[in-house]
């Protein structure tokens, strides 16, 4: 099977909608599947504003048909709702080609926060309807949890299945622990520094220890600033990621927002037990096992989390996996081939209504 993949979000950019792409393509190659991917790296691109590192592509007119067209895939997967994902779904629609799409981002809560003071009813309920116009024509919304599942068919959105997620236990796995530069223990949040992310309710909480910060973005100026008492170590990838999730005491978590989190998935196999609000990503990861603690007083989360055995964490953490989160992937998108997508409802005219005529009084 050969599946072409629309997004929006590619590299360089650092998040768990890339990288989720990046693991399952390499699993589906062991599985016998073939992934290419549509990405902004093929065309003329634009920054995003407030996120530079974000570019969007806004491809010429017939490119993306061209690029279906020499692709010639069994099946077409649309990741993300911007321009590329739009000019896919819009080509699939006069094709009448099946597709599957994902819900990755909470977009109606990151507008809702930059929007301020407008309502957030107007900001939020206008995102929302435009989210579930964009994902009706396609044949399955895959989310990755079930809380996020069924807060999509709860708002409207129709065909909705769970795609789990799972994490690289190679790579990031409990590791010596030498001695620590700063005092312990160590508190630890990894991820993209801006408003949506709550990164000031971890920094502004008092702790023991150590406040460690991975992660750029556009808060991070103003947070240095304002939290300068914590350690900002910038972007990390790979190796050097993977040694400071080992060397952590704890993982903060305090986005709200967030529809899953790899990051605690990073953490968990990496043997750190980890602490966040009772949000739906952190309780749809964690549950009630005991390898983190959830509390709506995050500072009480991360002293309960420091008595979490970090044997619990890594042995949770190993049953999920890429492999797993791969052949769902691949089942739902083959699904969607067998089921070709309806022939388009024909708009109804309305009747012409009768034309009358003013009669001319007949002259006396």
């Amino acid at each position: 099977m050969k599946i072409l993949v629309a997004t929006d979000a590619w590299h360089p950019q650092v998040n768990g909608v890339v990288r989720t792409l990046g693991h399952v393509a390499r699993e589906a190659r062991a599985l016998g599947a073939a992934i290419e991917f549509l990405t902004p790296a093929e065309f003329r691109t634009l920054p995003l504003p407030s996120y530079p590192e974000v570019r969007l592509a806004f491809p010429p007119r017939g490119a993306v048909e061209r690029r279906l067209d020499a692709a010639k895939p069994d099946a077409v997967h649309i990741a993300t709702e911007g321009p590329l994902g739009h000019a896919m779904r819009g080509l699939c629609m006069r094709r009448r080609i099946p597709f599957t799409t994902s819900f990755h981002t909470r977009f109606p809560d990151y507008i809702a926060s930059r929007l301020r003071p407008l309502p957030e009813r107007w900001t939020s309920n206008a995102a929302w309807a435009w989210l579930r116009r964009f994902h009706a024509p396609g044949a399955a919304i895959l989310a990755a949890t079930p809380t996020l599942q069924r807060e999509l068919e709860s708002r409207g959105f129709h065909d909705v299945k769970l795609w789990p997620r799972g994490v690289d236990a190679d790579l990031f796995r409990p590791r010596a622990r030498p001695a620590s530069a700063w005092p312990r223990p160590l508190f630890l949040t990894v991820g993209r520094l801006a408003v949506e992310k709550n990164v000031e309710a971890f920094l502004g909480l008092d702790l023991p220890g150590t406040k460690l910060v991975v992660g750029d973005g556009p808060a991070r100026a103003q947070l240095e600033k304002d939290y300068s008492k914590a350690i900002y170590l910038g972007t990390k990838q790979g190796e050097a990621l993977a040694d400071i999730y080992a060397a952590a005491d704890v993982f903060v978590f305090p986005s709200r927002t967030d529809t899953f989190g790899l990051v605690l998935l990073e953490a968990l196999a990496s043997g750190v037990p980890v602490a966040a609000f009772p949000a739906p990503a952190p309780r749809d990861v964690i549950g009630e096992a005991p390898v983190g603690a959830l509390d709506d007083d995050l500072a009480r989360a991360c002293l309960a989390a420091l008595e979490c055995s970090r044997e619990d964490c890594r042995e949770y953490a190993l049953s999920m996996s890429w492999e797993a989160s791969a052949r769902i992937f691949l089942e739902h998108v083959a699904n969607a081939t067998n089921n070709p997508m309806p022939e388009p409802l024909k708009r109804r005219r309305l009747p012409r209504l009768p034309r009358f005529r003013r009669q001319k009084k007949n002259a006396a």
